[in-house]
């Protein structure tokens, strides 16, 4: 269940929490996890659910090769620029949510 979000208004990061034991998610990291969750049609995944320290793939999500070229392509139409398939660093990129999160906000078209 998601937990109402520390922070207020006027520009200031919000925090989503899900349950103890769980790292929050940033808004960016949020936004992220929704676009992964509405990408893949991940019928039973909330992106509030989404630990932004979790392994992306081989854990509990189940994600594969395919899931991640979707991904890189649902990041490239929202963020306005390419994670490339040949980029050295994808392994380390798509580590966790936190990670590809933090690559994006590092890259994302202003």
């Amino acid at each position: 269940m998601l937990h109402s979000p520390a922070g207020g208004s006027g520009g200031e990061p919000q925090e989503f929490r899900v349950e103890e034991g769980m790292a929050e998610q940033s808004t960016a990291q949020h936004e992220l996890a929704t676009l992964i969750v509405d990408s893949l049609n991940l019928e039973t995944v909330a992106a509030d659910q989404i630990d932004p320290d979790a392994p992306l793939f081989g854990g509990d999500l189940g994600l594969d090769s395919i899931d991640a070229l979707e991904i890189a392509l649902a990041v490239s139409k929202r963020y306005g620029f390419q994670l490339r398939s040949d980029n050295p660093e994808n392994r380390k990129i798509f580590t966790s949510l936190r990670t590809l999160s933090e690559h994006i906000e590092q890259h994302r078209a202003v």
